[in-house]
């Protein structure tokens, strides 16, 4: 072995040795000591054509780019129109057209959600008649997925912050249950140092067991024939096949349908009790370490064990409110408006009987499509609403700005140029995408853009 070697923890060479030969292992070795390839995944909903470039084989929303930019300074990030993501991660796609196709209404559950790569990814696969429940158990990692749910902007997600064992307890619920399980990230080694120097056997070991928990409880929210998707950004079998393999001993697991993808595309596909599992090598793919599977439930008897409880969040509104809301969107046919508290919320007809339903006992930190705040018969629109893909734009002026105003705009800074913008609330758009808020008020302009959201020391 070459010297970059040494970089690497002894055991984990050890290990690798059980899985590849000398020649692979230099390769991949050498790989991981190499720049990983930069690649982003594009919103249907908000871009009305491809970008240009190397497409990502297995994703049709994924890219690659030649460099990795400065993303924090291209508004349209801030917009929710492209999202940047690891292009091996973005295999999940492929698993669930093999398994779900375009089946309409899916209920799927994102049990380890944050950031939310995945789940915007999930969210554009259920579209407008499916929804996703978005679970991150860390409350600080939660709150960077909603934020990142509500720049994605399509509305059917559901972001909640609870153990596991909460959705285990609530019976057979999902139609899919996807698992990016907590792992010990080797496949993560070049693009993230951390990784690297915190792993050990310990930690491997460690994260299986904790695996393990997870997919009990996950096995215990699907639906007798559902899918199950799981998995990591790691190398060893402890956490890729050996967890398919306890699952198969010790669920009714049965083998999913999955056509192996083309051989050209360089994943590694294997099996284990039957299942198919699809393994990544950053020497043999243009992407990151990343090992997938899906698993079918077998029919059986459907268990649902949603309690009686007396929190009900989510109101009923009357009907001259649904009226002044339903302005403020472009198909107010296919949404139902509701309150939670002083704030009025938008969902899609198909998802709020059962985001409703949930909503009493979870934890919920946000859903649907937040519309703001009504004073009288005036909305306040919140910012979630101006990056939502179906918002109407002809309640208020809408300011087409530049690069430069759009950047000041997203540092709460003053604006160079107010002429794009009229006296009173404005819809700040750029590359006609929308921004956000901002009320002009003579030669100077009150920012809506919540603080948390604004692009801080670049």
């Amino acid at each position: 072995m070459n010297s970059a070697d040494n970089t690497f923890p002894e055991a984990f060479l050890q290990q690798l040795a059980r899985q590849l030969d000398s020649k692979e292992r230099e390769a991949l070795l050498t790989a991981l000591n190499e720049e990983p390839p930069v690649s982003i995944r594009f919103n249907p909903y908000k871009m009305a054509s491809k970008p240009e470039g190397h497409g990502v084989p297995w994703n049709r929303y994924g890219f690659y780019l030649s460099e990795r930019p400065l993303f924090t300074l291209d508004p349209l990030l801030h917009a929710g129109v492209y999202y940047v993501q690891e292009a091996s991660s973005m295999f999940v796609e492929y698993l669930y057209r093999e398994t779900i196709g375009d089946r309409q209404g899916v209920r799927l559950l994102d049990l380890c959600a944050a950031p939310g790569g995945k789940t915007t990814l999930y969210s554009t696969l259920a579209g407008a008649e499916g929804i996703v429940v978005a679970n991150e158990v860390i409350r600080n990692r939660a709150t960077i997925l909603a934020d990142n749910v509500r720049r994605w902007g399509i509305g059917n997600v559901a972001v909640t912050s609870n153990d596991t064992s909460r959705f285990a307890a609530l019976g057979n619920l999902f139609d899919v249950v996807a698992v990016d399980a907590p792992c010990s990230g080797e496949g993560m080694f070049r693009k993230n140092p951390t990784a690297r120097r915190e792993w050990s056997p310990e930690n491997v070991s460690l994260c299986a067991a904790r695996q393990k928990r997870i997919l009990s409880d996950a096995w215990e929210a699907l639906k007798p024939g559902g899918i199950l998707i799981y998995s990591t950004c790691t190398f060893n079998r402890a956490e890729d096949e050996e967890q398919i393999a306890w699952l198969a001993a010790n669920f009714d697991c049965e083998p999913a349908d999955i056509t192996p993808p083309p051989a050209e595309w360089g994943i590694e596909t294997g099996e284990t009790e039957g299942i198919r599992t699809f393994r990544f090598w950053p020497h043999r793919v243009h992407g990151e370490g990343f090992f997938a599977t899906a698993i079918r439930k077998a029919e059986g008897k459907h268990r649902s064990k949603l309690p009686k409880t007396a929190r009900e969040p989510i109101a009923e509104l009357p009907k001259n409110e649904v009226r002044i809301l339903g302005r403020w969107v472009g198909q107010p046919d296919y949404m139902h408006f509701a309150g939670i508290g002083d704030l009025r919320y938008g969902f899609y007809e198909a998802g709020y009987d059962f985001v409703k339903t949930l909503a009493g006992p979870l934890n919920m930190l946000y859903s649907g499509v937040c519309m703001g705040k009504l004073f009288g018969g005036t909305l306040r629109p919140d910012h979630a609403l101006a990056l939502f893909h179906d918002l109407s734009r002809e309640p208020v002026h809408e300011a087409e700005v530049t690069e430069e105003n759009a950047l000041d705009y997203l540092r709460k800074q003053e604006l160079h140029d107010l002429s794009p913008l009229t006296e009173g609330l404005n819809l700040l758009s750029y590359q006609g995408v929308p921004l956000g808020w901002a009320k002009r008020i003579g030669a100077r302009i009150n920012s809506l853009l919540p603080n948390g959201m604004r692009i801080v020391n670049v």
